[in-house]
């Protein structure tokens, strides 16, 4: 269900408010970082970091090849 809002001057910057459901359905709170992706629509705003989904994803790689060793260091 898209929702408008309108931005606000805050300080030097621009602002939006994010209406009260909107910030319970995403689990927001003061002071959380919201991520701007730009894509071919314009941009979606997003509380999930993409960059580090990558970083799980090189992790994930990085366990599963070398999964023996990393036992073997849990043990110690």
């Amino acid at each position: 269900m898209p929702v408008t809002v309108k931005l606000r001057k805050i300080g030097n910057s621009l602002g939006l408010i994010l209406p009260k459901d909107i910030a319970v359905r995403l689990r927001l709170s003061e002071g959380d970082m919201l991520h701007v992706i730009p894509d071919t629509e314009g941009a979606r705003i997003t509380p999930y970091d993409p960059q580090f989904e990558a970083s799980m994803a090189a992790f994930e790689h990085t366990r599963r090849k070398y999964r023996n060793a990393l036992h073997l260091l849990a043990k110690t």
